[in-house]
């Protein structure tokens, strides 16, 4: 797992439970809002909203908040209408970075993503500077308590995953992007319950950073993924378990 996986998943747990509940809760319903206006409101048909009602439940979402995400999406509901913009550019020490982001005003949201970058040591690049440097993967992150490591590995790879990866705390089934759906729809059929199954970009190369520029590309990270309208943040940054834990807890 990248660093930036690793981090926004310690974050997920040293964090304020409450705070980072509620900004899971946004960022879901307007993936699930843009995913039915995009491709319908029936998720045997929709991939992408299939993959976003499970990442909400598996997040505890109700499901009167779905169905009302689903309705604003396919029009039935009044609501925001969201598009789509990925944004490239670079960090401390020539990290780059992507960010997918959904916005009611793209011009809002690109002045506030330019002013954490420029804040951060960073900067905005134009598009396609750094997309290159990354490889499209479906992911799936699975708890350790929830099933042993020959069961998810003879299960995932049945399925058509590419490998299982052990990162600590939890497993992480890799795919093709298209084998994602079809990877997922076979573990939970086998009652392997995971915690998010979604499409990422991974690096094809990292940037290993350590002390004070360790914790710049930290710090910027966190206010990236603590901008309203960011969905994901990847980087191509890797820092040492230990410091995460550390910088984690402050």
């Amino acid at each position: 797992m990248s660093g930036h996986s690793k981090w926004s998943t310690i974050k997920r747990k040293k964090g304020k439970a409450d705070q980072e509940r509620g900004k899971l809760f946004t960022r879901l319903i307007k993936e699930i809002t843009v995913a039915a206006r995009e491709g319908g409101g029936d998720p045997e048909g929709n991939p992408r909203l299939r993959t976003a009602i499970d990442n909400a439940k598996a997040g505890n979402m109700p499901t009167a908040n779905i169905e009302k995400a689903i309705k604003r999406g396919t029009g039935e509901l009044p609501g925001v209408s969201y598009e789509e913009y990925t944004y490239e550019g670079y960090g401390p020490q020539g990290v780059a970075i992507m960010i997918e982001a959904l916005t009611d005003n793209k011009n809002r949201t690109t002045a506030e993503i330019r002013h954490i970058m420029s804040k951060h040591n960073g900067h905005l690049g134009e598009v396609g500077c750094v997309a290159w440097m990354f490889d499209q993967k479906g992911t799936i992150v699975v708890d350790k308590g929830k099933v042993d490591e020959d069961t998810l590995m003879s299960a995932a790879l049945e399925a058509g995953a590419e490998d299982v990866r052990d990162e600590g705390e939890f497993f992480e089934v890799v795919t093709a992007p298209g084998a994602l759906a079809k990877v997922r729809k076979s573990l939970a059929g086998k009652s392997i319950e995971f915690t998010s199954a979604e499409l990422t970009r991974e690096p094809q190369t990292v940037i290993k950073l350590e002390g004070k520029h360790a914790e710049q590309i930290l710090k910027l990270m966190d206010a990236l993924e603590d901008q309203d309208d960011a969905q994901k943040v990847y980087a191509n940054f890797d820092v040492p378990d230990e410091v995460m834990e550390r910088l984690g807890k402050e």
